[in-house]
């Protein structure tokens, strides 16, 4: 875990997620605007994206695929991007959008830690 961009606008989703990242060797970039999280994704390099279902107007699906769009053409390197659920239910549609991982909220802070160093990227 080194580089990390979260999107996320809810206070307790930027606090959960921090707490559980409490690492030294981490950097994690918060970003609540969902447009800017991808101008910002294109300009500098992240290991992993963490992306709340819920932000602002566009959605976690839609910032996912974004974010895949932007991988797959060489827009940007390749990174792993993590979609908070609010419901399991939405574990598919994630998939589908281009989420390497789902996670279901509230998480603990074991389960985004080992998602993030037991997953695969790419």
């Amino acid at each position: 875990m080194s580089s990390i961009l979260l999107v996320a606008d809810a206070d307790w989703v930027r606090n959960d997620v921090e707490a559980a990242l409490l690492d030294p060797a981490a950097t994690l970039t918060v970003e609540s605007n969902p447009r800017a999280a991808a101008a910002l994704v294109r300009s500098e390099g992240f290991e992993w994206a963490i992306v709340d279902m819920q932000v602002g107007s566009m959605g976690g699906m839609a910032i996912v695929r974004m974010l895949r769009s932007a991988i797959d053409s060489g827009e940007t390197a390749d990174m792993g991007i993590v979609l908070l659920l609010d419901r399991d239910a939405d574990r598919f549609l994630a998939g589908r959008a281009g989420a390497d991982v789902s996670l279901v909220k509230p998480f603990t802070a074991q389960e985004l830690r080992t998602c993030l160093t037991a997953s695969a990227i790419g």
